[in-house]
């Protein structure tokens, strides 16, 4: 059996003649069965199968009008648009055409991102630098700059073992000098030594408050050293002579001569001394010592003079 009336719009029509009949009423769609969970949006009912509900001109053409009997004009709505020709020129897309095209940006959404971009590269550039990062840069440039302080560094690169060798001479060059001068009195009475034919020897024992004043005099047979006082003018000599003499020799033939009497004798380490007015003499080694002067030594520091040489 043919239908009779066919809906559009929510208008129902005849199919015979064309006149709209009534209101459609809604209709309530009803879930698949086969889905475990109902569907209550509208894009879920769009996507169900639904039967068509277009009109069929195949039928309206072969079913006319009875005779007699005018047809009313029937003005034609304006939702209807499925039998309209298609505009000159356009050709209708395909859905595969239609898949391909993608999301596009809107314009004005696209003008915002740019701006956004422009004004934080503006930002990034126009941030003033940290005071630590000027500090340091302008020291780089310095140290570029110095033309002097690179040509050194490069010259020690160049040469470091010359420069290790040159300063290891020069420490031993100041070492050698440092104890020359300590050593100078004795290097002095050594070679005065050698002069006069007298193996003559230099005191270990300084009294304090002298020290050897002027060089190391020597005659033949004779070598004489000179001390004098670092805050006044006493001073005494230590003369070194070749002798024969003994002890009793020096006792009559020096002591006496120069003090008679007064005189004072004292035996340390095998030798005899003989002290008189802060002066003294003895003899060991076939060398005949003698202290002249006027310092005023004590009896003490003459014998620690003659146990020293």
């Amino acid at each position: 059996m043919s239908q009779q009336t066919v809906t559009i719009n929510g208008t129902v029509y005849d199919v015979r003649t064309g006149m709209p009949v009534g209101k459609a009423e809604p209709q309530v769609l009803q879930p698949h069965k086969t889905s475990s969970r109902p569907i209550h949006d509208s894009h879920a009912i769009h996507q169900m199968t639904q039967k068509s509900q277009t009109l069929n001109r195949q039928i309206v053409k072969k079913t006319g009008a009875p005779a007699g009997t005018s047809r009313p004009m029937v003005q034609k709505s304006p939702s209807i648009s499925k039998f309209a020709p298609h505009p000159s020129g356009a050709k209708p897309q395909t859905r595969a055409a239609m898949s391909d095209i993608g999301p596009s940006t809107h314009p004005m959404v696209a003008k915002a991102h740019l701006q956004q971009n422009n004004a934080a590269s503006t930002t990034q550039k126009s941030a003033p630098k940290p005071s630590s990062v000027i500090k340091q840069e302008a020291i780089n440039d310095a140290m570029e700059k110095a033309p002097s302080h690179n040509k050194r560094e490069k010259r020690a690169k160049r040469h470091p073992r010359a420069l290790s060798i040159a300063s290891a001479s020069f420490a031993l060059l100041l070492l050698g000098g440092y104890f020359t001068y300590l050593n100078m009195p004795s290097l002095s009475v050594r070679v005065a030594a050698a002069q006069s034919g007298v193996n003559a020897t230099y005191p270990e024992y300084r009294p304090d408050g002298y020290s050897l004043h002027g060089p190391v005099a020597y005659n033949e047979n004779e070598v004489m050293m000179k001390f004098a006082a670092n805050a006044g003018p006493q001073n005494f000599t230590v003369t070194q002579a070749k002798s024969n003499w003994d002890s009793s020799a020096v006792l009559d033939n020096y002591v006496k001569q120069k003090a008679g009497d007064n005189y004072i004798t004292y035996n340390e380490r095998g030798l005899t001394i003989y002290t008189f007015d802060g002066n003294a003499a003895w003899v060991n080694g076939g060398i005949l010592y003698t202290v002249n002067g006027d310092a005023p030594l004590s009896t003490d520091q003459i014998r620690r003079i003659a146990t020293s040489m």
